[in-house]
């Protein structure tokens, strides 16, 4: 019988009613889904403020999404190794108070008639950094709170959490915009924030000394070690391929649809966030069912979602007002499950297979590509909208991103069951 990575452990002692009478775990998933929630407010409420507010262009508006993403593949490799010579919980609760900071200075600058497109750009920015950092050390942390056959309840139930939060923050952005303005909601991603540091502040489990304190080594020297066991390893290589394809295309499309449907389909601020919620509910199904993986294997189950969903997204440019809406809804929301059932078994995946002491190396040496694509394709999305108009560029977007799971085929994971549990099975 072939091991996986991916597989419950049966003599790991858990206790009665799984991780949900585990403290600690409780504590840090209340943080996560907190923070996940408040950035899905901001992730609908920042374009807004840029183009109900301030007037923003199509291209300044998809700049503001690649301004998020922008730090991973500037400061990635340095992050995760500095993440794995440090404690990781100081490193996210310093995360959380940046961001409180900088998300609070976007209506105290409003209020004082200051805000301009450049302040919104450096909110991004910072926060970005800041992101990096905290979900590097959060990739880390988890194995530590977890014992190894809890990781894949542990992560389906962030994500699954995540994605419903997801649900309702951008319902909630929407909402506030429409009554209180879109700078306010901001105040709603501040709080978040704050949710998520006293979070960590109350875990009580000591966090094991990093491996990579003891052993010493050049910071250079360290991250070309995650680099290389990344880009030798036929697994990691194909999956950050694929993350990279795939991230073009969903940046892509997420950073123009506040426009396509305001200004294309002529929808309201805050029908927008209705639209962005209900298209959310996709990433709750997704992860709550990525438990088949269990059942049908963990390889099969990752090819089935991410090269069976994305067509989906084709829906999308197809929208028009009143009922048309609902397109945009259900390509939203197979694009979404899709996507939420892939996290969910690549993270389990990275976090029991790589090496323990290299694992925040491995995780940003993966997402330096994967999500270094990201501003790549919002930019993109933002040019070929401002060359073509906002639904051709949407159809264009959408083409290249129904096929990018073709890039999983290239590796090992068609010939498997299951996902190996460690190099060289």
């Amino acid at each position: 019988m072939t091991a996986t990575g991916l597989a419950p452990s049966h003599g790991s002692g858990r206790r009665s009613g799984g991780l949900f009478r585990h403290r600690d775990f409780r504590l840090l998933w209340v943080g996560q889904t907190a923070g996940k929630a408040g950035s899905s407010v901001s992730s609908v409420a920042l374009p807004l403020v840029a183009v109900v507010t301030l007037g923003a262009s199509t291209f300044q508006v998809a700049l503001l999404s690649a301004a998020a993403w922008l730090p991973w593949p500037l400061i990635g490799l340095p992050a995760g190794a500095w993440v794995d010579r440090l404690p990781r919980r100081p490193v996210m609760l310093a995360c959380d108070l940046v961001a409180l900071l900088l998300f609070l200075s976007v209506p105290v600058a409003a209020w004082l008639d200051r805000l301009t497109i450049g302040h919104l750009l450096a909110v991004a920015l910072g926060a970005g950094t800041a992101s990096v950092f905290f979900q590097t050390a959060y990739q880390v942390y988890l194995p530590c709170l977890l014992e190894r056959g809890d990781l894949v309840e542990g992560n389906a139930k962030v994500q699954a959490s995540e994605a419903a939060a997801q649900v309702g923050g951008p319902g909630v952005a929407g909402l506030v915009a429409q009554l209180a303005g879109a700078v306010n909601a901001l105040l709603i991603d501040a709080a978040s924030f704050l949710v998520s540091a006293l979070c960590l502040l109350a875990i009580r489990a000591r966090e094991p000394r990093p491996e990579r304190a003891r052993h010493g080594g050049t910071l250079r020297r360290e991250i070309g070690q995650g680099i290389r066991f990344v880009v030798r390893d036929p697994y990691l290589r194909v999956l950050t391929l694929f993350s990279a394809f795939s991230n073009i295309g969903l940046a892509g499309y997420q950073s123009i649809l506040a426009v396509f449907l305001v200004r294309e389909v002529g929808v309201s601020p805050g029908m927008v966030g209705g639209l962005a919620a209900a298209t959310g509910l996709g990433g709750v199904i997704g992860a709550a069912s990525s438990a088949v993986a269990r059942r049908f294997g963990s390889a099969r189950s990752l090819l089935i979602a991410e090269i069976g969903a994305a067509p989906f997204g084709l829906l999308i440019p197809l929208t028009t007002p009143g009922a048309g809406l609902a397109l945009t809804v259900a390509g939203g929301f197979v694009v979404g499950a899709g996507a939420a059932v892939g996290n969910v078994l690549k993270g389990s995946f990275r976090q029991t297979y790589s090496p323990h002491g290299m694992l925040g190396r491995v995780t940003v040496s993966m997402q330096l590509v994967s999500y270094g694509t990201i501003p790549l394709g919002a930019l993109l999305g933002g040019s070929l909208g401002t060359a073509f108009g906002i639904r051709p560029a949407m159809w264009i977007i959408m083409s290249v991103l129904s096929m990018t799971g073709l890039v999983l085929l290239a590796g090992p994971l068609r010939r498997h069951r299951d996902l190996p549990d460690r190099p060289g099975r």
